[in-house]
């Protein structure tokens, strides 16, 4: 169903505020953002359920998130690229040309739950090649397999990009930083998506880079 120009509005902070911290916001920051009071943003928010335009868990923080199915209207199809050839990164080879096949980034990152994209703030994953402001292609997903990178919402509402591994009792957050530790969560662990790729500017070093098997 379509959502009306307000509910759009709500549809694109909320997309906008996750992308920037990694999680999402209070029903507050949505009526500061907008300028509107708390009551308007809550009679859209359940507008937007009732339409499952958006997803909400109940009785939990920070849990507004838009359904994979939407299709905001700012949101461009990537960008394609034409592959003219192969290029050696070890013993030199003949350059072959082509000019006949295309790199659709859309194609190259498509999964059947839907994927977003996050800036990367920090550096506990910069052994697994994942620095500082690089964008990460992540798939929608609420579970995880030992040794897959996820975006983890810890119980006090904040994200975290790690290793996924699950112990007895609790699930381990592991750090790619030699200096970081791990971190321990026994419950109220909610996985957002799982890491299938990184995007980096030729300033930073190579790119883009896939990963996973998607």
């Amino acid at each position: 169903m379509t959502p009306t120009p307000k509910q759009l509005a709500i549809l694109i902070a909320i997309r906008d505020f996750r992308v920037r911290n990694g999680y999402s916001p209070t029903m507050q920051e949505l009526a500061d953002q907008l300028d509107v009071s708390k009551v308007t943003i809550f009679e859209h928010v359940e507008a937007l359920e009732k339409k499952q335009l958006l997803l909400r868990a109940r009785n939990r923080a920070r849990s507004l998130e838009i359904s994979p199915t939407v299709k905001l209207p700012d949101e461009s199809k990537p960008a394609s690229f034409p592959v003219v050839g192969t290029i050696a990164a070890g013993r030199p080879i003949e350059a072959i040309e082509s000019g006949r096949e295309t790199l659709d980034l859309e194609t190259l990152f498509m999964t059947r739950h839907g994927t977003y994209v996050l800036r990367v703030k920090g550096n506990s994953m910069i052994d697994d090649h994942i620095m500082d402001g690089d964008y990460v292609i992540i798939e929608r997903r609420e579970q995880a397999k030992d040794g897959e990178i996820v975006v983890a919402l810890l119980e006090d509402g904040q994200a975290t990009l790690k290793r996924y591994f699950k112990e007895r009792g609790r699930v381990r957050l592991q750090p790619a930083n030699a200096t970081m530790s791990p971190i321990y969560v026994e419950k109220d662990l909610k996985i957002q998506g799982v890491l299938i790729g990184v995007l980096r500017t030729c300033a930073k070093g190579p790119a883009p880079t896939r990963v996973g098997n998607n």
